[in-house]
């Protein structure tokens, strides 16, 4: 039987369709003697069995995209993760991540595990990731996600070389509360705030910074009947520090994000942030 001819413009729509190397794709098409559905198969399957030997790799690169609706009222934020920074400054390796995002914004699915398991681009998110590690040659993986919903408007922000990015919730629309909420989101990828107020911080976290007030002021030699207060007073330090609206505005330390927010209208409030960071 003789080896079946494949055209360039073959390989080129395969290649178009997968992000598959040129040769890769021509070795596809022939195994599957000029199918196309096979050769998209053929891929897959090389992309399973690279997954399976990079199961255990660490994806500590990437690139995190944040995007909102048409009408500001929803918006996600997701990392896409692979191996090596050579990857994540890839054009396509950007691109796929972004079109990851649209998917997500569309459907708007509540958790991780449901992102992956979306429709995209005629198999799922999860399958597609797997179908490009056979691509790349590292572990890829959609590693984080989150989403916002507003009645007002939601604003995102992706920071320099897609290294963080960040959806800010407001309680008001329109253009107005656009750069607030800009500042407000470069303020939480600079200041990487553990919380919106005080009454975000979970319980574990207040136990631990207590714990560890304590720890300090023993070390410091302060008399036991002190070592609470001391603690209390370590425990406002931390709401100050890592918490958003208490904390210092960067672009103007005499406030802080909350008097930010009212010197534009003091109405104006953040009501919940969503941050991805590498690193």
């Amino acid at each position: 039987m003789s080896e079946v001819k494949i055209s360039a413009a073959e390989v080129k729509k395969l290649r178009d369709q997968t992000g598959a190397g040129m040769m890769d794709c021509k070795k596809a098409l022939t195994e599957a003697e000029g199918d196309y559905e096979k050769a998209i198969d053929y891929l897959r399957k090389k992309g399973q069995k690279m997954a399976g030997k990079r199961a255990d790799r660490e994806a500590k690169e990437g690139v995190v995209i944040a995007v909102t609706s048409d009408n500001s009222k929803n918006g996600v934020v997701l990392r896409l993760s692979c191996e090596t920074d050579f990857v994540s400054k890839n054009e396509d390796f950007i691109n796929l991540a972004k079109s990851f995002a649209d998917t997500a914004l569309k459907a708007l699915p509540d958790t991780l595990e449901e992102l992956n398991a979306l429709t995209h681009d005629g198999t799922t998110i999860a399958e597609k990731c797997t179908e490009q590690i056979g691509v790349i040659g590292e572990k890829i993986e959609v590693s984080q996600y989150g989403k916002l919903e507003s009645s007002g408007q939601v604003v995102p922000y992706i920071h320099m070389g897609y290294r963080a990015g960040v959806i800010v919730a407001l309680n008001q629309d329109g253009e107005n509360a656009v750069e607030p909420g800009k500042n407000v989101a470069m303020q939480v990828a600079a200041m990487k705030p553990v919380a919106l107020d005080k009454d975000g911080v979970d319980s574990d976290t207040i136990a631990r910074e207590i714990e560890i007030g304590k720890d300090q002021a023993r070390a410091e030699g302060k008399p036991e009947a002190m070592i609470e207060k001391i603690a209390m007073g370590k425990l406002n330090k931390f709401y100050k520090e890592r918490t958003l609206l208490n904390q210092a505005y960067v672009k103007d330390s005499k406030l802080n994000v909350a008097g930010y927010l009212q010197s534009i209208d003091k109405d104006l409030k953040v009501t919940a942030f969503k941050s991805i960071q590498l690193g």
